[in-house]
């Protein structure tokens, strides 16, 4: 009889158990303990989106209509709670939410998943638009530009938790992110997630086979927004508040760079793109007003030179490990780390100038600061060292990742005369 956990699977179960439990006692900050819950919420809301773009192939530019449906499901519910004493389990209430983006899944998926590729893409975004914009037209239903509020705190809930204090609230996060995860995980290996998989690469032979592929992306559509309703209810728990912000086009956006950023190729890669989205929307966007800009040049990056995302780069060191070039390539690595710091810290200064140049209220005068460092953008002069140092950049980290090249085809080309 075959495990259903693998010796590796349960160390990485176990690791990531250990994780959420020690997690909130890394720092007693609140600030903390809200970037894990959003970062719970984004790793539900990637995954969800990475069943149909990673396993299905569809590129959904609608993806936050479930996630903003769900959301807005759970507030009222929670608000109903409140004005007509309902009893409904805290612990329990994103059920809602996931019953609202499975609910909109049968109905928005229908029509969606009539047709794959591009005209899939097209009809998620204009459904997405059409429900961004039923939000200002109803504010009955969705609360109008200020949206809809309520208190999560409606009775002592099961062994006495209410959720008011924000570390209840993250193991409540982190224990539906688990469930969700593993739910999303143990799809993948079942027929349907296998069928997924032969939709996405070979539509024809699937069905020459006896599936109908539009059957398959239906039900595909159906399961990702009952995940990100899931996400949605979190949001609209651990919030307190859901806006019309949640269904825009700017929510759909995010959680596609979450997924590529991290790597559609891999299952763990949208847990990391949400991550490092989040994080750098959170910590960045406290820091510069150009936090917009950065996410652009990140996102073309990945996409230009790592296609596979961070997911993709991690799979590929294995390789190397495996064929044991992994200790030759460090060097080169290292090498490689210093134009690539020169080239980021070049790109923040320059960025950093111009936005002070743009916004200053001071004519001939722009001063800002720039790692430690005393500027004035409106000088010209002021512009040619980090042209001069970007420029190096460049060069040198081109010299590099050509070596770097080279040696990673010889690899490769070793390992395929030795499977030969």
């Amino acid at each position: 009889m075959k495990a259903l956990f693998s010796r590796n699977q349960l160390i990485l179960v176990a690791g990531y158990l250990a994780l959420i439990v020690i997690a909130p006692f890394v720092s007693p900050k609140g600030y903390w303990l809200s970037l894990l819950c959003q970062i719970g919420i984004s790793t539900i809301f990637a995954l969800s989106f990475n069943m149909l773009l990673g396993q299905t192939g569809l590129l959904s530019f609608g993806h936050a209509v479930y996630f903003g449906l769900g959301a807005f499901a759970t507030i009222h519910l929670l608000r109903a709670m409140h004005e007509h004493s309902w009893r409904f389990p805290i612990t329990l209430l994103p059920l809602a939410g996931g019953l609202a983006g499975l609910l909109f899944g049968i109905a928005f998926g229908y029509v969606t998943t009539r047709r794959a590729g591009t005209t899939f893409a097209m009809i998620s975004l204009g459904i997405g638009e059409m429900v961004a914009a039923s939000s200002l037209m109803f504010p009955a239903l969705f609360g109008g530009e200020g949206g809809l509020s309520s208190n999560r705190v409606t009775s002592p809930g099961w062994f006495g938790i209410t959720y008011g204090s924000p570390l209840q609230m993250y193991y409540l996060i982190a224990g539906w992110a688990f469930l969700c995860i593993a739910g999303m995980y143990f799809l993948t290996d079942t027929p349907l997630g296998r069928m997924a998989n032969a939709v996405r690469d070979n539509p024809e032979r699937a069905e020459f086979v006896g599936f109908d592929p539009q059957w398959v992306r239906y039900l595909m559509v159906v399961l990702a927004g009952c995940f990100a309703g899931v996400a949605g209810g979190l949001t609209a728990l651990n919030y307190e508040i859901v806006t019309a912000e949640t269904l825009s086009a700017s929510t759909s956006g995010i959680v596609i760079m979450m997924a590529f950023a991290g790597g559609i190729g891999q299952f763990a890669g949208p847990i990391v793109g949400a991550a490092l989205i989040t994080v750098l929307q959170i910590a960045v966007a406290a820091v510069t007003q150009a936090w917009p800009f950065y996410f652009g040049i990140l996102f073309t990056v990945l996409v230009l030179y790592a296609p596979g995302g961070i997911a993709g780069i991690v799979a590929e060191q294995k390789r190397l490990y495996e064929a044991g070039q992994l200790g030759r390539a460090l060097p080169q690595y290292l090498l490689g780390l210093l134009p690539f710091a020169l080239c980021v810290a070049s790109i923040v200064t320059l960025v950093e100038m111009a936005y002070a140049l743009v916004n200053t209220t001071e004519p001939g005068n722009a001063p800002l600061r720039v790692f430690g460092v005393a500027l004035n953008a409106a000088r010209p002069l002021g512009w040619t060292p980090p042209v001069i140092a970007l420029a190096v950049g460049v060069l040198l980290l081109r010299a590099v990742s050509r070596r770097l090249a080279a040696r990673r085809d010889t690899v490769y080309a070793s390992l395929l005369q030795r499977q030969a």
